[in-house]
């Protein structure tokens, strides 16, 4: 991969820079890809306001410092309420209650924050408002203020594409399902051919939401209202590369005219310069970072990494499922586990499986995953498919076993495991030891394991290309700065 660095756009007058507002969802998968976007921005140049929600920013003070969110002259924290009860900033809340109040609540409060920066002489004028894809109520404010918003689509585009039918799966009479025998009835398994750029599709990979009997239910039109938003937005950009996602962006692009695919950002990232905001990594939970010191002690590929990411539960019963397939495998593992895994309670491993592996395994509760998936120790990665994992274990090169929990990761889960990607091997959503050591031991030894590395490692390949001086990713970025947000003066 050619060395390079993000071209610098000087300018010593902070009160001149062009002005960008980044409004993320207030969930750790969402902030950190913003964060990553900002920063990026603001390496070309551009003055950043960040705008967490009140609860989230004070998870952030607390797993990395009240310093972290103090922000400097040009790149600066500003929050909004969420409009829900304050509690432990330990915890998250619960998507469904972030989805229910997040509409209602936020255009208010986020009026007032656009009054008071331009009403702040030492603040550059906002140029333009970057917002997560799901939170539509920028638009609103945008068309008030006469600001353009551009919106900025976390997950995947095959992701974007599966929410974007939720109206046409209703009017087919998809959604909602009769009753609940269609977990069980092979409903599910019904192929689904009727999506533009989509392929080898069933309704089980359809982003999750569309699971249920209630026609009111809160997810499913949160999110089929807000993808329905993007197209109010003046431009979309995308954390993707094209070559990962040519099909579904292809048939994107025919609805959207204006969109841009800059990923994986983590990547792009690399190139800028260094300062004292490149250090800047928001997590809403503390990291250990002595997990790479016990990474160091380990034989190359010969880890397996688990981690579910930040939002998901299971219950006791797969916890334990998955702590004995581990077990059995006999490889070393690195397992995330937080303490609020378990639905209802906390995570709970009997004795004696932590006697069984304690000479192989290490066990926390959060880590630098990017760092970790990069590391030479890592063999295989278990994960729940989220859209930032998806990312990083591509830039990585290393090849997975699929659990997804909810939303669109049951899409990822399908690319990864045909040959549209062609990287991952799926688990039996209800959880048996039996296979998850035969998975692991396939992954880590076998032919199939084999297989499915080389292909990550070329799909890395690919995303360093994207990401290169000339690479589609790093030409869609100056494109996305000149075309979108670069102030007009007619």
């Amino acid at each position: 991969m050619e060395e390079f660095q993000i071209p610098v756009v000087m300018n010593s007058n902070s009160a001149q820079k062009p002005h960008i507002v980044c409004v993320p969802f207030p969930a750790q998968g969402h902030i950190i890809p913003m964060m990553q976007l900002a920063k990026l921005l603001h390496s070309r140049g551009f003055h950043i306001t960040f705008v967490n929600s009140e609860h989230n920013q004070r998870r952030l003070i607390r797993s990395k410092g009240p310093e972290w969110v103090a922000g400097f002259d040009d790149f600066r924290f500003e929050t909004i309420p969420e409009g829900l009860l304050r509690i432990d900033p330990t915890k998250s809340h619960f998507p469904v209650a972030v989805f229910e109040s997040v509409p209602k609540t936020c255009l208010a409060p986020f009026r007032d924050l656009l009054i008071k920066l331009k009403s702040t002489a030492e603040v550059p004028a906002i140029t333009s408002i970057i917002a997560d894809g799901v939170m539509g109520f920028t638009i609103k404010a945008g068309i008030e203020f006469g600001i353009p918003v551009v919106q900025f689509w976390t997950a995947s585009a095959c992701g974007f594409m599966g929410y974007f039918q939720y109206p046409e799966l209703i009017k087919r009479g998809l959604f909602p399902f009769k009753d609940q025998s269609f977990r069980c009835d092979g409903s599910l398994d019904a192929k689904v051919d009727w999506i533009p750029g989509m392929r080898n599709i069933r309704l089980k990979d359809i982003p999750s939401f569309i699971q249920t009997t209630d026609p009111n239910d809160i997810s499913f039109n949160f999110l089929r209202e807000e993808v329905q938003n993007c197209l109010k937005a003046s431009a979309l950009i995308f954390n993707t590369f094209d070559a990962f996602e040519h099909e579904v962006l292809q048939a994107i692009s025919s609805m959207f005219p204006h969109i841009y695919t800059v990923g994986p950002i983590p990547l792009l990232s690399k190139g800028i310069p260094e300062s004292q905001l490149q250090s800047f990594r928001p997590s809403l939970w503390i990291e250990d970072t002595k997990c790479l010191e016990w990474l160091d002690k380990r034989e190359p590929n010969s880890v397996v990494y688990v981690n579910y990411g930040s939002i998901t539960k299971m219950t006791d019963h797969h916890l334990k499922e998955f702590a004995w397939g581990l077990a059995n495998s006999k490889h070393p593992f690195l397992w995330i586990v937080r303490d609020n895994i378990i639905m209802g309670d906390s995570a709970i491993l009997s004795e004696d499986f932590l006697e069984a592996t304690k000479d192989r395994s290490l066990l926390t509760s959060w880590c630098q995953q990017d760092q970790v998936l990069s590391h030479s120790s890592i063999g295989v990665y278990l994960t729940h498919c989220g859209w930032n994992s998806t990312l990083e274990t591509i830039c990585a090169g290393v090849p997975i076993i699929c659990w997804p929990f909810f939303a669109e990761q049951q899409t990822n889960c399908r690319y990864s495991c045909t040959d549209q990607w062609g990287i991952g091997v799926e688990v039996n959503h209800d959880v048996k030891r039996d296979e998850i050591e035969a998975l692991v031991k396939e992954m880590m030894e076998g032919d199939k394991g084999k297989q499915l590395k080389k292909k990550a490692v070329e799909w890395k390949k690919m995303a360093e290309e994207a990401t290169s001086v000339g690479g589609s990713s790093y030409s869609n970025f100056d494109r996305l700065i000149e075309e979108a947000l670069q102030p007009r003066n007619d």
